[in-house]
């Protein structure tokens, strides 16, 4: 009996996928067992994979979507032999802590990145500790980026983040549009420190914390950790691995 699994998002070309895919399920049998097909685009992979962070499943991510970075791409012909050859690969996603003007506490977690933002037309104005260890003293500009490496590739590297290969075992902290100091870049820090965001001037310069698509508003201290206990195993063609990927769009921008 086959132990598989599918999630679909609502679209026509993802039901069509479902369908197909389905039929083909039907007709094989799967090797493998506790897999979730999930068919449409990076944000329903997202989406699914948190609904699921308790899951000790396999993911495996068909692109119904435009780019699909975290998916693979549907082959009605190969499915089955794909799905028996995937390879896997483990990601622990961002824990979002964020205390607000109210005091009281949220957590989120993230497994592209955790953005800060400004909530109005002020600039933001920030502080940022990398365990007990001061970043920087004072950013202004329109927020910054905690990024793992599988989220390297997505809205930090939009900002002109460094994209970090999988198993480097760092977090990006990148600005977005810095205008005090203009010339700062950044920082690269291990996976495993604990970040600390804090809002210099709540009541002047609201900000709302972002853990992929789940917003905090009005945010005044923000911890950003890597969530080690929970993992997240998604499985990958052989030819389109995600570290292939990623070191795709690294040699992508070094020849751009």
């Amino acid at each position: 009996m086959n132990r598989v699994q599918i999630i679909s998002d609502k679209n026509q070309k993802s039901l069509k996928i479902k369908s197909l895919i389905q039929k083909k399920i039907k007709q094989n049998n799967i090797k493998r067992s506790n897999i979730i097909i999930v068919i449409g685009g990076d944000g329903f992979m997202l989406q699914t994979l948190k609904k699921n962070k308790k899951s000790k499943k396999f993911f495996y991510g068909v692109n119904s979507g435009s780019y699909g970075f975290l998916m693979n791409k549907f082959s009605s012909k190969n499915i089955i032999s794909n799905l028996h050859k995937a390879r896997m690969i483990t990601i622990s996603p961002l824990e979002m802590s964020v205390k607000n003007n109210k005091n009281q506490t949220k957590k989120h977690i993230a497994i592209n990145e955790v953005s800060i933002l400004r909530q109005s037309r002020q600039a933001a104005s920030l502080s940022i500790y990398h365990g007990s260890k001061q970043v920087i003293k004072k950013l202004v500009s329109d927020g910054v980026l905690v990024s793992t490496p599988a989220g390297s590739t997505a809205y930090n590297l939009s900002v002109h983040g460094p994209i970090l290969s999988l198993n480097s075992k760092r977090l990006s902290i990148s600005p977005i549009s810095p205008f005090r100091p203009r010339r700062w870049k950044g920082k690269i820090v291990s996976d495993k420190s604990k970040i600390n965001i804090r809002n210099l001037n709540s009541k002047k310069r609201p900000i709302s914390a972002v853990a992929d698509n789940s917003e905090v508003r009005n945010a005044k201290n923000i911890i950003v950790k890597t969530n080690q206990k929970i993992k997240f195993n998604l499985l990958y063609d052989r030819n389109r691995s995600l570290q292939k990927k990623i070191k795709i769009e690294q040699l992508r921008r070094e020849t751009s």
